[in-house]
């Protein structure tokens, strides 16, 4: 009987210890797993890693547990992205978007919670170099946590911190079959890697760890960790939820110009024009870079400068979700000049 050809394989690695504070995961992983070799990675679930390094939320007895996740998430968020009743998407300050900030009421004693890693990409290093230590072998090492993924059900396993391991293949550049050169393909080679050994581990059998072996990758020269996969700023589409985008806009008191202000207010107002056609607004150069003079066909009155209100707040919400920032002065009184307002648009200069 012919053989397959060679492939990728995944192993778990059993009889591993509950850990606590203090453990040394490492020399229990050396022990559970002599079989390592060189150019084996090694995915160890952040819980285990977060468990040894202390990073543990103590849930006082009597306390409520939710009371007091809520205060941890609180704790470890630096953004609101979107949220509903209790449940939060929130930035984390690893620069992760993560239900809950990453923060687990599983597989713990019900009087603790358990946080991420504070840098799981420093953690995995560690665990590298004491494995090599141990065992004389080099493997990479990736730190996962298990994620939900915009627009789809159900759950995968992520890379949230690695090391001996470039994090993106970049394929950029490099023609396909066809003769097509590729554009944006970058291939999240860390995630792959943790969801293929979730897929051993289990989210209920006890096993922290597996072992991926065949990943024919070669160490990067500049490790980097998870740092790449970080989507943040501009490139970042999904930046607000639609029930948090209105009370996260603040006016900015300061607004630089901005290269293409003037054609996103335009923009802007045919999206609101889209959903309130009934109130046609005119625009003009204002008093210089940035600055738009919004006028009403004819003069205003107190009808039709409420009526515009409503344009105007569209227009202003559908700025902020395009990343720019706004500050509004009305100019004039009904009954007056056509003109109603100012608006300044650019950045907010951080």
């Amino acid at each position: 009987m012919s053989e397959p050809p060679p492939g990728i394989s995944v192993h778990p690695v059993p009889e591993l210890p509950e850990f606590s504070p203090g453990d040394d995961l490492a020399g229990a992983v050396a022990a559970a797993a002599p079989w390592l070799a060189d150019g084996d990675v090694v995915v160890v679930t952040s819980k285990v890693v977060a468990k040894v390094e202390g990073r543990l939320v103590a849930v006082p007895p009597g306390e409520d547990r939710e009371a007091a996740r809520q205060r941890a998430i609180d704790g470890e968020t630096v953004r609101v992205v979107a949220r509903r009743g209790p449940l939060r998407i929130v930035e984390t300050r690893h620069g992760w978007v993560v239900a809950a900030a990453g923060i687990d009421a599983s597989n713990v004693a019900s009087d603790a919670l358990v946080l991420l890693p504070e840098d799981a990409d420093a953690s995995a290093r560690g665990l590298r170099a004491r494995l090599a230590e141990l065992l004389g072998v080099d493997v990479a090492v990736v730190v996962s946590d298990t994620f939900g993924r915009t627009w789809r059900e159900g759950l995968t396993d992520v890379a949230v911190g690695a090391a001996g391991i470039s994090a993106l293949t970049d394929l950029r550049g490099a023609v396909d079959a066809h003769g097509n050169q590729l554009e944006t393909t970058q291939v999240a080679v860390v995630d792959e890697l943790a969801a293929a050994a979730d897929l051993v581990k289990g989210k209920l059998a006890g096993l922290p760890v597996a072992v991926v072996r065949g990943w024919p990758a070669a160490p990067p020269t500049e490790d980097t960790g998870t740092r790449p996969l970080v989507r943040l700023g501009p490139g970042d589409l999904f930046r607000f939820g639609t029930r948090d985008l209105v009370p996260s806009r603040r006016p900015a008191d300061d607004v630089v110009p901005r290269p293409g202000e003037l054609d996103a207010v335009a923009e802007a107002f045919r999206v609101a024009a889209a959903a309130l056609p009934d109130f046609p607004v005119v625009l003009r150069y204002g008093g210089g870079d940035g600055v738009v003079d919004v006028h009403l066909p004819e003069r205003a009155t107190v009808t039709t400068a409420l009526n515009l209100g409503a344009v105007l707040g569209a227009v202003v919400v559908q700025l902020h979700a395009e990343g720019w920032a706004t500050r509004w002065e009305p100019v004039g009184t009904p009954g007056g000049s056509s003109l109603v307002g100012r608006m300044w648009v650019g950045s907010d200069g951080t």
